[in-house]
């Protein structure tokens, strides 16, 4: 029965999963503290293997170019890609009793606790030898910023926001022909909305910390990293002094 769910929902879910589903997040879920499957006890909220890793957040809008730029740091520095909209999605396809739950709360038109999405993280982070993590998409709320705090023990190391005017973003998305129903107009617009005025606070809370990396999301890609590849160089040197 699940699999025909998922099969029925398979091109719906991608846009439920989107900085659209944010907006609602912010306002009707006010806390993280919902009890869930997923659900840690006090006694697990500091997870030690974890403790050490380079946590990167990387942020910005739809069609900012994150994606390729993460793929570029992966390739060339080593870090692991993880994305929580796919953790979400594979969860719901691996057919686990937390993927049956998210699928259901899906259904029902809710939106999935950033407590969950959290957990889901937090698994990657502690599973594998791997200490450098590119957390592409999150936090899209202070909501989400909080809960990740709280759960896990630790902020980012850094953060990065590919800054990138509206109109390059809507041309992109809308030529990048990926098969995605919320890559039309439309969406594109209330999803850019979304992102400003949920994703736009949490910017400005790493900016006043000292965390936030801006970078200019405009020109090639090549272009375009050579203004990261000093952010993460500096990184790995200051990894090999200390």
């Amino acid at each position: 029965m699940l699999r025909r769910t998922i099969a029925s929902l398979k091109s719906s879910i991608s846009l439920h999963i989107t900085e659209e589903a944010s907006i609602h997040n912010a306002y009707h879920c006010r806390t993280f503290t919902t009890q869930s499957p997923l659900h840690l006890r006090e006694k697990d909220r500091i997870c030690p293997k974890h403790i050490d890793s380079v946590i990167t957040f990387v942020l910005g809008g739809p069609g900012s170019g994150k994606g390729t730029q993460c793929a570029k740091i992966v390739e060339t520095f080593g870090f692991k890609h993880l994305s929580a909209g796919d953790l979400l999605r594979k969860e719901i396809v691996s057919d686990s009793e937390y993927g049956s739950m998210i699928l259901d709360t899906i259904r029902e038109g809710k939106i999935v606790p950033s407590e969950v999405t959290v957990k889901l993280i937090l698994r990657e982070l502690e599973s594998g030898d791997n200490h450098k993590f590119l957390i592409d998409g999150f936090p899209r709320s202070e909501e989400n910023r909080i809960a990740f705090e709280h759960i896990t023990g630790s902020e980012p190391n850094f953060v990065l926001f590919f800054d990138c005017p509206e109109e390059e973003m809507v041309k992109r998305v809308l030529s990048r022909n990926q098969g995605r129903i919320d890559d039309n107009i439309d969406t594109i617009k209330k999803r850019l909305k979304v992102f400003e005025s949920l994703n736009l606070p949490v910017i400005d809370y790493y900016a006043k910390k000292g965390k936030l990396h801006r970078i200019n999301a405009v020109g090639t890609e090549d272009e375009i990293f050579e203004q990261v590849r000093p952010v993460f160089a500096a990184c790995e040197k200051k990894a090999t002094i200390t």
